[in-house]
């Protein structure tokens, strides 16, 4: 063994050599992780994985995650190091988030350099998007079509749907190139968007209202508003609450749009449309696969794991409208029992394709999420002033159902880690010292 291979293993088992660099690195894990749209919990989980590679015992690191911000420090007896790092843009990256959970056991099993490890961060953050412009823009537009669908649309109503929501996904794109406030964006994005869809009348004839509803929520935030719920209940609390104002402004600022384009368009308020599917079993289930795969188009899910996510998006809408239209379940409830089925299911999945479940049930629960019900409360409060009492209950009625619904698909999604949350660390922890102490025992050869 040469003296670079010497001096490479010795940092990593000693906890506090080259300690800058090791921090640095650790960070950069971090900030891979949450601009592109993992959860506290899986930031610090993948953190304190890397952290294990590089020799730096458990109980001498200490991290302070949140969104905009994450804080290491590291101390022995006589030192401390800390070091920061911001998070300046937020996506989802499904790609990425799943390729640094497998650098994290890889770095161990393959027993990587810090020169090595940096490399492949590098590479992971310089990977092209698995699908180009066009394809994600057509994702959108099957995202929004199969939303169309399972309210209760035609599948007219879905071209109609995935037509105007494609073009508006190019809108935001090119808003987004001009660097506007990303708020800004979103405004002028659902505005465009559903005077698009409210010109379709003069092709079709009518006023066609599923469009209307459908056509925008390609922008509904479903990742950060679960990412939200699954912080508070992990207790992050203050990234939590900041993804949830995030949320909230994302959701007002589409509404602002949606609000303009409809007065613009003398229309009433759509949010009264019934959103009952027409069918529960074969064309709601084809929905839901469409609209699994167009979110995991948005999303940059693996190509691979589309067949996958469509059969999770299937699970998840079949078992939630057969509760809820056959045996009387709540809407929450349903959504609930959806999203814990494939949660559950995940378990065993991720060892079948090895990607974290997180890659698999995301994309498989956002046909669940409520975007009209939000819609319905934040109308009634910009329109206080001129609605009846009967109204402004409502609204906020449906609020309060909208919340307990996506309480319940992130519960439903994060019922591995709530209830066999000790026995899923514990086994990582054994198969962490595992990868370890082999790599010790060669290294010491």
């Amino acid at each position: 063994m040469n003296e670079t291979n010497k001096k490479s293993n010795a940092v990593l088992q000693e906890p506090f050599s080259e300690i800058g660099p090791k921090l640095h690195l650790l960070l950069h894990t971090g900030q891979l992780l949450m601009e592109n749209g993992a959860d506290s919990d899986r930031t610090v989980r993948d953190m304190m994985r890397a952290a294990a590679f590089m020799g730096i015992p458990k109980d001498r690191i200490h991290q302070h995650v949140m969104y905009t911000t994450l804080m290491l420090n590291v101390n022995d007896d006589t030192h401390t190091y800390t070091e920061f790092r911001k998070c300046t843009k937020h996506g989802v990256n499904m790609t990425t988030l799943s390729a640094v959970s497998k650098l994290t056991w890889r770095a161990m099993a393959r027993k990587y350099t810090l020169a090595e490890f940096s490399r492949q961060l590098d590479h992971i953050r310089d990977l092209p998007r698995n699908y180009p412009g066009w394809m994600t823009a057509m994702g959108a537009g099957a995202a929004c079509g199969g939303f169309c669908k399972l309210f209760g649309g035609t599948w007219g109503d879905f071209w109609l749907t995935a037509s105007c929501a494609a073009t508006g996904f190019w809108i935001r794109r090119c808003c987004t190139g001009y660097g506007f406030n990303p708020y800004a964006v979103i405004a002028i994005t659902s505005f465009m968007t559903t005077m698009i869809a409210w010109a379709t009348q003069f092709l079709t004839g009518e006023l066609n209202w599923y469009p209307l509803i459908a056509c925008t929520l390609f922008l509904v935030p479903g990742i950060p508003l679960i990412n939200a719920v699954d912080d508070l209940l992990n207790n992050f609390i203050v990234s939590g609450m900041t993804r949830a104002i995030h949320t909230l402004l994302v959701v007002g600022s589409m509404t602002f749009g949606i609000i303009t384009a409809i007065r613009l368009g003398g229309v009433t308020d759509f949010t009264s449309v019934s959103l009952t599917p027409d069918t529960i079993y074969a064309s709601q289930a084809l929905a839901a696969a469409i609209s699994s795969v167009g979110f995991s188009v948005i999303f940059n899910v693996p190509k691979r794991l589309l067949p996958v996510v469509a059969v999770g998006g299937i699970i998840t809408v079949l078992v939630r409208n057969v509760t809820v239209l056959q045996f009387g379940f709540s809407q929450a409830a349903g959504s609930f029992l959806g999203a814990a089925i494939v949660g559950l299911l995940a378990l065993k999945a991720i060892h079948w394709f090895h990607a974290p479940n997180i890659v698999m049930t995301i994309p498989s629960a956002i046909p669940m999420i409520p975007g009209v019900l939000l819609y319905r409360l934040l109308f009634a409060l910009i329109n206080i002033r001129f609605i009846t009492s009967a109204a402004l209950l409502d609204g906020i009625r449906s609020g309060v159902e909208a919340v307990i619904i996506i309480i319940g698909i992130a519960v439903g999604v994060a019922i591995p880690n709530i209830f066999i949350h000790r026995y899923i660390q514990q086994r990582k922890f054994e198969d962490e010292q595992r990868l370890l102490a082999q790599r010790d025992a060669e290294l010491r050869r």
